[in-house]
């Protein structure tokens, strides 16, 4: 499907702070920005419900929240598939939380920017969080990085997710990677 630039551009336009989209009365922080339509409110409170009841540990009623047709980075892997990588990520970390930072919302998709943290108490089995951490034993270590979330609801349900992670990120902060200084760049 081609890319619409106005769309990515307004999209873009959104996720600044004082956004002329935003909501005139906002369900939540004030920082989310919300163009002024039902569909694009509702589908904002969607995600903001299903980040909320992952939270809580029940991964099965957060799946519920994606269509049985869900594409995942454009893979069809349904909601079955969605729930498979949930369990592998709360086995692999039982206090994953996600905060909600920022939020756009226009028509069908949401934009979210998400800082995550958790406790590396468990061994992964699936390809996620870059695929790093498949058979590795727990550390005990902890992180706490970004990541963005693009989804495309339909009906009330998502039917497509992609995500941009900080996943060297969370190794080197595992202590899986060595670390390196950030923005120790060379003057010239």
């Amino acid at each position: 499907m081609p890319i619409d630039r106005r769309r990515v551009l307004t999209l873009a336009a959104l996720a600044v702070p004082g956004s002329i989209l935003k909501a005139q009365q906002p369900a939540e922080p004030e920082r989310d920005q919300i163009e002024h339509t039902n569909l694009a409110a509702q589908n904002a409170k969607i995600i903001h419900r299903q980040n909320e009841i992952q939270n809580s540990g029940d991964m099965a009623g957060a799946a519920e929240f994606f269509a049985e047709d869900t594409r995942n980075h454009g893979v069809p892997v349904g909601r079955k598939g969605v729930l498979r990588v949930l369990m592998d990520i709360y086995t692999t970390f039982p206090d994953w939380h996600s905060q909600i930072e920022d939020l756009a919302a226009i028509g069908d998709d949401v934009i979210t920017r998400i800082i995550t943290t958790g406790t590396h108490k468990g061994v992964g089995k699936m390809l996620v969080n870059g695929g790093l951490l498949v058979g590795l034993p727990p550390t005990g270590n902890t992180f706490k990085v970004q990541s963005i979330h693009w989804h495309t609801l339909k009906d009330g349900l998502i039917v497509e997710h992609r995500a941009s992670r900080d996943d060297i990120g969370m190794m080197q902060q595992l202590r899986l990677l060595p670390a390196v200084k950030r923005y120790d760049l060379p003057h010239k």
